[in-house]
């Protein structure tokens, strides 16, 4: 908890305190903090912990079973493949691979920038406009590896112009 600036801690307890009365309050807090933040470092679980009696290795089994929380930041921008069967068999692997290449990560990496984050994803539920990608929710729909190359730089010219 040390490295927590004091508004984050004040935050943080915010949070905890809105789920209070609720009888299994931890995914709640939790989704809240990753939403605020992004992702839920070991110095915010020893927080959550002592606002709510939950021991810091059940909270760190909750954060690490389920892929939508994070221990580490994400990148403005997180690109999301989906790599279901339906996916897979219509070249998700490729698509995975060629936004591996072109901004020079692996899944589950941040680019050294913090623009982009590589997330390799099971089933997202959009087998017939596969394969499907998501950046930040924004769903691209029958996505070739050509269009990778584009999509990146459209990205990258938004921050530019920001």
């Amino acid at each position: 908890m040390a490295h927590l600036q004091a508004a984050a801690v004040e935050k943080i307890n915010a949070i905890c305190d809105r789920y209070v009365n609720e009888t299994t309050p931890l995914m709640m807090i939790l989704s809240d903090i990753q939403k605020e933040y992004g992702y839920i470092p070991l110095e915010v679980q020893e927080l959550v912990s002592a606002r709510t009696g939950v021991s810091v290795a059940d909270i760190y089994g909750v954060v690490t079973f389920y892929s939508f929380f994070s221990l580490t930041p994400k990148g403005k921008y997180v690109i999301g493949v989906c790599l279901g069967t339906a996916c897979y068999v219509k070249g998700a692997q490729q698509i995975v691979d060629k936004f591996s290449e072109v901004i020079g990560i692996k899944p589950g990496e941040t680019s050294a920038d913090g623009l982009f984050t590589l997330d390799a994803l099971r089933c997202i539920g959009a087998c017939g406009i596969a394969p499907a990608v998501t950046i930040n929710g924004k769903v691209y729909p029958k996505l070739t590896v050509d269009a990778v190359p584009k999509i990146v730089e459209e990205y990258k010219a938004m921050e530019a112009n920001a």
